[in-house]
């Protein structure tokens, strides 16, 4: 039976180059923003649909 190559991976641990690191963690932070300003339109679209429409009713 052979040895498990996934537990070669990362030994020893290494230190990933700076450059990498901070391209990694910009768009992470890009991702998270765009996560985030979707979840804002299409948390609060049907609440704010269902009160434009029922001050409409109220209206009539």
């Amino acid at each position: 039976m052979e040895k498990n190559p996934f537990k070669k991976i990362a030994h020893p641990p290494q230190e990933v180059p700076k450059e990498l690191k901070s391209k990694v963690m910009e768009e992470v932070a890009r991702v998270k923003l765009l996560m985030e300003i979707a979840d804002l339109f299409t948390f609060n679209y049907p609440s704010a649909a269902k009160t434009f429409f029922e001050k409409n009713k109220k209206k009539k």
